[in-house]
């Protein structure tokens, strides 16, 4: 894969030396680093660094003073194709510099030669990351917080792989528990209701009423058609193992259908049941107990969680010998680093943040090696639809809850998953119906996606005219002198450096808004220049920059698992 190094890394390695020849003394101080910056004001240069004005007092001089040394061991450096010109000092002892046409330029010819891999990197090493996201309870359709965790965990997974990492997509089945009680006995009661309905029962003879708590929506009566269907001598849902399994798989399947129609798909699956039926629970019990670690109080057990930074100590065995919700998800864990992904991260919703201090103090608890803070978590806020400024709480299938599946029917994939991380993924996000399905500039992945059309449509347009795809390539992009081209070969540079900080993060939303800033910028010179001039010569650089444009927005797309349409 051809290796790209970003300008402003460059910078800070050629000033790093400098700074160092200058003031060799400053070898022995760990913490010594370049920052470099884009200034403010773009008359002051391409990049800034004011590591002057940090060392002076390290070094017991005045910053312009630390500026000059540093400057002073600049000729002896292999700088000129980076550097335009002797960088400037500005004030008390920032250095402004200026980059040269080379420097600025090369950005296109690593990104010709790059193509698809543009941007990726191998500082992974191939090291296993485990992702874990949606986790759904398998008792309905996924809602649209399901979405959010599906575009945000898919991402970051796209991201981590797009870093060199060997991901693993896990989804974790909460199919134990209350909740499939509760499951079980609604297909029950829609079961006992076809049968009063069919004169098969008579009202009195109906045992008990829909369950107050029931899960409402009119995919229970679905499940309770298709079980009938298949369970002829069980009509009224005695078998209530047999309701429960039915009722979990087909729930399952439907989730699938809906991560399908997402174009997220997990390389595994995880039961919670199993963690019962292993003997993993029991386990990861007698594990905390032998560690010394619990204690009993009031006929249950304790786990001293505050000895780990909790704020107080948890339950996690109850009286009537029921575990609390942390326990399975310590005794999960494990299993994560013990299949060997000594990195994982957890996507969840912001209402589970609760368990996350717990989980962590019963691994540390266990004392088998866990790193202190594994997991990593990233928590995602809940989302509110609307549509034409007015709230949208219900689906027609759910009943209670706005489905993906309607969303994804409704404004489609793309404008779905992009909505969904274009903010970060701990805030509250509305999602605007309208706005996702207009074809204007205020929508954010049309902008974008239409950014990548207009290119395709020039390069259209040269190939009518009788040029060859290829031609820029031999274009002099010395002529790129505009303001304008400037900018957007800065962006270009800094894509790959864009996905790292991404990725490092864990926050795709940072993705989102830079594909925003080239797409504005694109915009700005398709509306501010023409491409195809008479000027061959200045014709074949600019169809050379934008056709790098094109490929970056295509790249960063990818990582967001968001289409690049060549016609809008």
């Amino acid at each position: 894969m051809p290796h790209f190094e970003p300008n402003k890394v460059l910078i800070a390695q050629i000033f790093q030396t400098a700074t160092l020849k200058a003031f060799p003394q400053l070898a022995a101080d760990a913490s010594f680093t370049i920052e470099v910056e884009k200034p403010k004001n773009p008359d002051h240069g391409h990049f800034a660094v004011n590591s002057a004005l940090q060392l002076a007092k390290v070094l017991k001089l005045k910053p312009r003073d630390v500026a000059e040394g540093i400057l002073a061991a600049l000729p002896a450096i292999d700088a000129d194709s980076i550097l335009a010109q002797m960088p400037e000092i500005a004030g008390p002892g920032f250095i402004n510099i200026r980059l040269s046409a080379h420097a600025q330029t090369r950005v296109i010819g690593a990104i010709a030669a790059a193509g698809d891999s543009f941007g990726k990197s191998t500082v992974g090493a191939n090291e296993p990351v485990m992702v874990e996201f949606v986790s759904a309870n398998p008792t309905g359709p996924l809602h649209v917080g399901h979405g959010r965790a599906a575009a945000v965990g898919d991402t970051l997974a796209r991201l981590l792989e797009w870093q060199g990492y060997k991901v693993a997509r896990e989804f974790y089945y909460n199919d134990a528990g209350v909740q499939i009680d509760t499951l079980t006995i609604s297909v029950q009661a829609r079961l006992k209701e076809r049968l009063l309905k069919e004169g098969i029962l008579k009202a009195g003879e109906t045992p008990a009423p829909f369950p107050e708590n029931g899960y409402q929506g009119d995919y229970i009566r679905d499940i309770a058609a298709d079980y009938a269907a298949k369970y002829a001598d069980d009509l009224a849902g005695e078998n209530a193992e047999q309701v429960r399994a039915f009722a979990v798989a087909a729930l399952r399947h439907e989730q699938d259908l809906d991560l399908q129609a997402f174009a997220v798909k997990f390389d595994q699956y995880y039961l919670e049941s199993s963690l019962y039926s292993d003997g993993l629970v029991d386990k990861t019990v007698a594990g905390l107990k032998a560690s010394g670690h619990t204690y009993e109080e009031g006929g249950a057990t304790w786990l001293r969680t505050t000895t780990f930074g909790d704020d107080k100590d948890r339950v996690m065995q109850k009286s009537d010998g029921t575990y609390t919700y942390f326990l399975p998800d310590v005794a999960y864990h494990v299993t994560k680093w013990q299949r060997g992904f000594t990195r994982a991260i957890t996507e969840l919703g912001a209402d589970h943040h609760g368990t996350l201090a717990r989980v962590r103090a019963g691994l540390q608890a266990l004392n088998i090696g866990i790193t202190k803070g594994y997991p990593d978590y990233v928590l995602h806020q809940m989302i509110t639809v609307m549509r034409g400024g007015v709230e949208v709480k219900i689906s027609k299938r759910a009943g209670s809850y706005v489905t993906l599946r309607d969303l994804i029917d409704e404004v489609g994939r793309d404008a779905t998953r992009y909505f969904f991380v274009m903010r970060k993924s701990d805030s509250q996000l509305n999602f605007d119906i309208d706005l996702a399905k207009s074809k204007s500039e205020e929508n954010p992945v049309y902008y974008v996606q239409y950014a990548h059309a207009r290119i395709c449509r020039v390069q259209e347009l040269f190939a009518q005219s009788g040029g060859m795809e290829s031609a820029w390539k031999a274009a002099n992009l010395g002529r790129l002198q505009a303001p304008v081209e400037s900018d957007l070969l800065r962006l270009l540079a800094e894509f790959p450096e864009q996905l790292a900080i991404a990725a490092r993060e864990l926050a795709p939303h940072l993705v989102a808004a830079y594909l925003s800033e080239v797409a504005a910028k694109l915009h700005s010179y398709y509306n501010a220049e023409k491409f195809l001039v008479d000027d061959t010569e200045l014709k074949l650089a600019r169809l050379a920059l934008i056709a790098a444009t094109k490929q970056v927005l295509r790249n960063g797309l990818d990582c967001l698992g968001v289409s690049a349409p060549e016609k809008m």
